[in-house]
């Protein structure tokens, strides 16, 4: 079976991802909506060669907007990446000073782009525990991308899973104690509507890069029926050939979401 790898046709436009060959692997109708991805790997693939931690993280970023790019081009609508997790938080001081600069210039330099590709920003997470200009770059770069409709481009930013049930849960005893509704009454959807994703829905596909067999305290609530893709690609070096891997692999998948 031929795989997205060992097709290498020229590309059209050089802001395609993928070639007329490659898009031909995949079947259109069964397009996940929302894919999730855990982008590990970066100091990894920094230590790997001999660099400082940061320039891992750097060339992450980049990463990102190339797999943004390949996501947009196979019309999945909403992408949520893990950008920076509440236990990042416990690094070095230096390393989270470096990654709020590198998230601030990342919102800065792709603005313009974003809007010229018709990806809208959004955020998920505790954003109030950012630093000022990382808030201010988000809400920024949140107005001038919201008439964009071609792909959701959602950050996870301080972001936790069990930190997200805690403030979905801080709400609904807000709406009790306003008597919004009865405790027997409390269902699912109501907990989903506090959530931060609610907006989007829940991911269809989940994908992990650097090999590792965790989800990290991401998206725990969301991703009870979510496929779990696992590549041992380090997040640096995954290019949109694996990305389409990914999404060959969810479709011949037979999803029962807790059925027969």
């Amino acid at each position: 079976m031929t795989t997205p790898s060992e097709v290498f046709t020229p590309l059209e436009d050089d802001r395609d991802a993928f070639s007329a060959k490659q898009l031909a692997m995949v079947h259109p109708t069964k397009m996940p909506n929302h894919v999730a991805i855990i982008m590990d790997g970066n100091r990894r693939w920094a230590r790997q060669k001999g660099l400082p931690p940061m320039m891992g993280h750097w060339e992450g970023a980049e990463t990102l907007y190339d797999i943004v790019r390949a996501a947009t081009q196979l019309g999945v609508k909403t992408l949520t990446v893990f950008s920076f997790s509440t236990e990042n938080k416990s690094r070095e001081a230096d390393e989270v000073e470096s990654l709020m600069e590198i998230f601030e210039l990342y919102l800065h330099k792709k603005r313009d782009s974003m809007i010229q590709e018709g990806v809208r920003l959004d955020a998920i997470g505790n954003l109030s525990e950012l630093p000022q200009k990382v808030q201010d770059a988000l809400v920024e770069t949140k107005k001038a991308t919201a008439h964009c409709d071609k792909i959701n481009l959602v950050l996870a930013l301080n972001y936790g899973g069990r930190d997200e049930l805690r403030r979905a849960m801080g709400k609904l005893l807000d709406l009790y104690d306003q008597k919004q509704f009865k405790k027997e009454a409390l269902t699912e959807e109501m907990i989903s509507k506090q959530l931060d994703t609610f907006p989007f829905g829940d991911p269809d596909l989940l994908i992990r890069t650097s090999g590792e067999m965790r989800i990290s305290n991401f998206l725990l609530w969301q991703i009870s029926y979510s496929e779990i893709y696992k590549t041992d690609v380090l997040w640096p070096d995954f290019l949109p050939k694996h990305f389409l891997e990914a999404v060959i692999e969810y479709q011949v998948r037979d999803r029962r979401k807790g059925g027969n």
